[in-house]
């Protein structure tokens, strides 16, 4: 089995922020390694080799643009997608940073859904140049689900399944146990009910959709994996106080 699995590197001196795309790049699939400014991510890529780097544009110690000019002339970071994102609008800034070279230019508040396909974008298009050049050496690699944590390996079943309904029998199949002995584990971890800690989880990943800017309720529905536009704002309301789109009001 291919392991789709691809390394980004994020910096972004905003933590709520940075801490929500994190959120949200776990549960697309990809391993993050996060920084808050330049010269720390700088530090970390003398040694490591990204898939594709995020960068925010302007941070204290080492901006954005700084960083993509001072890694632009290593051969090793020829081939590494480079992302600016940022909250500047001045046309000038932005056909500066397309002119060093970067790969896209994204500006805050952005769509979910935006970042998201551009990120796949990108990671296909290089895909695609590098096996042209040179075999996949990781086609025959399999990454098994960590067990050192319960929660942990509940949580990656949970986000690889996110936009479909969550077989509950299928779940601890995965996890080795009976489903009695699943929803003993999560009601002395959490207090809640296999049913409702599933359901929360999916409302947790329409929050954090939310808080990157996403505002079309029926995408955060899809998303979510919910099967049903009104049962979505019913759960929503019940765990946040709200309905979706008056939350959504809030922001």
């Amino acid at each position: 089995m291919k392991n789709s699995k691809k390394n980004i590197v994020l910096i972004e001196d905003d933590y709520a922020l940075g801490e929500s795309i994190v959120d949200l790049l776990i549960l697309s699939n990809f391993n993050v390694k996060w920084f808050k400014n330049g010269y720390e991510a700088f530090v970390y890529l003398e040694s490591v080799l990204p898939d594709l780097i995020i960068s925010d544009l302007l941070m204290p110690v080492m901006g954005g643009e700084a960083l993509f000019l001072k890694i632009r002339n290593n051969n090793n970071f020829s081939t590494i997608p480079f992302v600016i994102i940022t909250a500047s609008k001045d046309d000038e800034t932005k056909f500066r940073q397309l002119e060093n070279g970067v790969n896209d230019y994204i500006m805050k508040p952005f769509k979910t859904r935006e970042l998201i396909l551009k990120i796949n974008n990108i990671l296909n298009l290089k895909s695609q140049i590098e096996k042209k050049n040179r075999p996949d050496p990781f086609s025959k690699v399999t990454i098994k689900l960590s067990e050192k944590d319960f929660l942990l390996s509940v949580n990656i079943i949970l986000a690889k399944n996110i936009k479909g309904e969550i077989d509950i029998q299928e779940l601890s199949n995965r996890l080795h146990i009976s489903k009695s002995t699943l929803d003993k584990k999560i009601r002395k971890r959490t207090n809640k009910n296999i049913s409702q800690y599933i359901r929360e989880f999916k409302l947790d990943y329409a929050l954090k959709l939310i808080s990157l800017g996403e505002r079309n309720v029926q995408f955060l529905v899809d998303q979510s994996g919910f099967n049903s536009l009104s049962y979505f704002s019913t759960s929503f309301k019940k765990y946040v106080g709200l309905t979706p789109r008056d939350y959504i009001k809030t922001i």
